[in-house]
């Protein structure tokens, strides 16, 4: 049976948040609920975090110690980031909500808030990004069932070991963006490898001998130099 947490599983937070005792309560209830979560403490390495792309939502506060949300998310919208940004302040009124939204946020939730109400804005942005409530990730053909632990590509089942599932699951996440191998060491197998390791790339082999093979479109890439994506167009 599935737990509560296990459609959050391979979810990736970042919480850019200076208030350590709130920021300490966000990051066990988002960590209770399955995702995995970092945390940044101010506006300069928060978007550097941002612009890094190894994240599926960010919270941000709007009054930091260096710069304030404001700058920090048109920042990161003007440099080309697509992903959820929900903003959080103690000003809630309707200029200040309209001002975050005109900077770039998704989404504005006033302090003091309920956590349940800040987890359900959250799942909302994620199904909006990701098509994340149905828990179908779909690039192309292919479909990648994360309740049922299912992978098939037009409508022929594909076996995938639990850390292929994984590996495809992060690439659906990030679909079109391209990867490198350190990003997928430290979001998959969530560990340290020596650097001359070669475990991303026979698990690639493994995952795009299984999604591509007898398909003339081809879906995983080798971006020469940079690293991997996913997607239905060639890359360069």
């Amino acid at each position: 049976m599935q737990s509560a947490g296990d459609e959050n599983r391979g979810v990736r937070l970042l919480i850019i948040e200076d208030d350590a005792d709130l920021a300490a309560v966000l990051l066990r209830g988002f960590r209770e609920e399955g995702f995995s979560v970092d945390r940044r403490a101010d506006g300069a390495s928060g978007l550097e975090a941002i612009l890094a792309a190894e994240h599926d939502l960010v919270i941000l506060d709007l009054t930091l110690p260096d710069r304030d949300g404001l700058s920090v998310c048109s920042a990161a919208r003007n440099a080309g980031v697509t992903l959820p940004i929900l903003m959080l302040t103690v000003r809630d009124s309707v200029q200040d909500r309209v001002a975050g939204l005109e900077a770039g946020a998704d989404d504005y939730l006033a302090k003091p808030f309920v956590f349940d109400e800040l987890l359900a804005r959250t799942h909302a942005q994620l199904r909006r990004a990701y098509n994340y409530g149905g828990q179908i990730l779909k690039v192309a053909d292919l479909e990648l069932d994360l309740l049922a632990r299912r992978a098939q590509r037009a409508g022929r089942r594909i076996e995938l070991t639990a850390k292929e599932f994984a590996l495809l699951e992060y690439f659906m996440r990030r679909r079109g963006q391209v990867v490198t191998e350190d990003d997928i060491l430290r979001n998959v197998w969530e560990t340290q490898f020596d650097p001359g390791t070669n475990v991303v790339r026979v698990y690639i082999h493994h995952l795009r001998s299984k999604v591509d093979r007898d398909h003339e479109i081809k879906l995983l890439h080798t971006v020469r130099g940079c690293g991997f994506c996913l997607r239905a167009e060639q890359v360069p």
